[in-house]
């Protein structure tokens, strides 16, 4: 009988404290929503960059020239802030407090996440910016500032409304262009970090990134994506290939299976060879041969048995199977 009326008590408390703790969150939840519409600023709260300009003059002349500058001033610009504090948020009480750091929004301290979500609000038209969260760049905290500079535009070209892309969640797309806002071109911006890949350009056969021909971006999406590598169709593994090789694309009757299972860098290395055709090893029998040999069951072959002709004119693979992709009429890829 007391067992029975302690488990009830206790049942009544539990169900009493639980009462309790919703009461608590909710006037808390109220209380956070309370916060927010209190703290939205007023019209009045905005000062204006030209009131910025006053004590940040070099950041400001610089900042003027940019994209941001010009799009924040269009008339489809639906941001209740404009130019510095659509960032940074309202200026008066910064002003009002002799230039108090704590009553603006600034990113000197803020992480590299932080800061671009600041920019995401924005920059979010476009399915490649929705993919940086998904990108090897915002998994190794690399921000949009670390590659972009908000305050100028260091690719040395000014920007005029008629020509600048739009893609942001408070403005309307008039025009097109290739500004960037980049902290340096590219390449140079992309091998600041991609040493390695730097290195692999100076081998005697390479993409003409380096000497400006390309770029690291008509391959590759610095914002992220869905593919290895960040390659920047998210059509297949070598659409970024296919792009330009489209000779190589088949369909063909007779499918070379690595191009059809693991796909052009299985036999290709696209940042440098020792091979002109880009290949992993400077002789193309030494690649052939790394799956075609006694040591592998997939068409074994030995160049040097019987079946070979020997003269030196068919020393090389390719010199009879010529069609390595792919062929429409040999199944060992003959002329």
């Amino acid at each position: 009988m007391r067992l029975r009326k302690s488990i009830k008590a206790l049942v009544v408390l539990g169900s009493v404290l639980a009462v309790v703790v919703w009461l608590t969150a909710a006037n808390r939840s109220q209380a956070v929503v309370s916060a927010t519409i209190d703290d939205k600023p007023a019209a009045n709260d905005y000062v204006g960059s030209d009131t910025c300009k006053d004590c940040h003059e070099d950041t400001f002349k610089a900042y003027s020239h940019t994209a941001h500058a010009t799009l924040t001033t269009l008339s489809s610009w639906k941001n209740k802030a404009s130019g510095c504090e659509s960032c940074h948020g309202p200026g008066k009480a910064h002003v009002d407090g002799g230039g108090d750091k704590t009553k603006i929004i600034s990113f000197t301290n803020k992480s590299s996440k932080e800061i671009s979500e600041t920019c995401l609000s924005c920059h979010a038209g476009k399915e490649e910016r929705n993919n940086f969260r998904r990108g090897e760049h915002w998994r190794n905290d690399i921000g949009c500032t670390d590659c972009h500079s908000p305050h100028s535009n260091k690719e040395g070209r000014n920007v005029a409304s008629s020509n600048m892309l739009v893609t942001t969640a408070n403005a309307e797309k008039p025009g097109f262009s290739t500004i960037r806002m980049l902290k340096a071109n590219d390449p140079q911006l992309c091998t600041s970090c991609h040493s390695e890949v730097k290195s692999q350009f100076s081998a005697p056969f390479h993409h003409k990134v380096l000497e400006g021909a390309m770029r690291c971006s008509d391959c590759h999406n610095p914002h992220g994506g869905f593919e290895l590598k960040q390659t920047r169709l998210a059509t297949g593994g070598d659409a970024a290939c296919i792009k330009c090789h489209a000779d190589k694309q088949g369909p063909f009757t007779f499918e070379h299976a690595p191009v059809k299972t693991e796909g052009c860098s299985s036999c290709h290395t696209p940042h440098g060879s020792a091979n002109p055709r880009l290949l992993r090893y400077s002789a193309v029998n030494q690649l052939c041969l790394t799956c075609h040999s006694a040591a592998h069951d997939v068409g074994a072959v030995e160049p040097s048995g019987p079946s070979h002709n020997q003269n030196a004119q068919y020393s090389n693979c390719t010199a009879c199977h010529v069609k390595i992709h792919g062929s429409r009429t040999s199944p060992v890829f003959f002329r």
